[in-house]
């Protein structure tokens, strides 16, 4: 599936591919605090889909409890997440985030990693694979 984003301000312009059943949701204390809510909608493309089509994100690297160097990017204007994806060789994999997309209404979650972090308010939703962690 073509999918098209923009940042808040439109300064920031993307598209990519994506297979719809690699939509999920984030869990993690990291994506709480960089998100300001209680999760975060994330869907995984190939590397070879990613193209900026305006703008130039800004990045800044941040370290995992598991050691893991991962770019974040977001928007230098109005600062709206845009994607993470690998710090150290190959960016093979971006990780967008479903509210700058155009289709966002389209892209049901099919996942949802580090469950066990979940705000206890947060109720699991019906259909989707749950996974304490990253999934294997």
């Amino acid at each position: 599936m073509k999918v098209d984003g923009t940042c808040h301000c439109g300064e920031i312009a993307f598209e990519a591919e994506l297979d719809p059943d690699r939509v999920g949701i984030c869990h993690c204390a990291d994506c709480q605090t960089i998100s300001a809510s209680a999760f975060r909608t994330v869907a995984a493309v190939p590397g070879e889909t990613f193209k900026i089509l305006k703008g130039a994100p800004r990045e800044y690297i941040k370290v995992g409890d598991s050691g893991n160097r991962r770019v974040q990017a977001f928007c230098p204007n109005c600062g709206s997440g845009l994607y993470a994806t690998n710090a150290d060789g190959e960016r093979d994999l971006y990780n967008l985030r479903v509210g700058t997309l155009s289709q966002r209404d389209q892209l049901v979650p099919q996942m949802e990693y580090w469950r066990q972090s979940a705000l206890p308010w947060v109720p699991a939703l019906e259909n989707t694979t749950k996974f304490d962690a990253n999934p294997g």
